[in-house]
């Protein structure tokens, strides 16, 4: 079972789903995000750390998969979408009223994005190996 999922992870079809998938989650975000109430009711539930800290780690680890490469090229390209996603994000909420950029949003979703591609840099020698 294992070398099943491992294989999956490798196929060029999981690679471009997995990038498209970062993708729309990421414009998801900034649509969502800034509907006006959206945040709030969502706040309800977690806080903006925790929402910005899943969902950044999220998109590294679909960035991480979904590039070709070795395992420091996918860290190094992962992290600077991340990084230049993040600063869209918060430039964006700018614009709106209700919303505000904020910097430590933006380290936030760095940092979340560092966790993940880290671990999966740790892992992944792993994954191969295992094949």
């Amino acid at each position: 079972m294992h070398t099943f999922h491992c294989s999956i992870l490798f196929t060029p079809k999981f690679q471009i789903l997995s990038y498209r998938l970062a993708i729309v989650l990421y414009l998801s975000i900034i649509t969502i995000g800034n509907i006006p109430g959206a945040r709030a009711d969502i706040g309800e539930y977690a806080s903006g750390g925790v929402l910005h800290s899943i969902a950044y780690g999220v998109i590294a680890f679909l960035l991480f998969v979904g590039r070709n490469g070795n395992k420091h090229e996918r860290v190094v390209k992962a992290m600077l979408a991340v990084m230049a996603m993040g600063a869209f994000d918060e430039y964006v909420q700018s614009f709106f009223p209700y919303r505000s950029a904020d910097v430590i949003d933006w380290i936030v979703d760095v940092i979340a994005g560092i966790v993940s591609s880290a671990m999966l840099w740790t892992v992944w020698p792993k994954i191969i190996e295992s094949e």
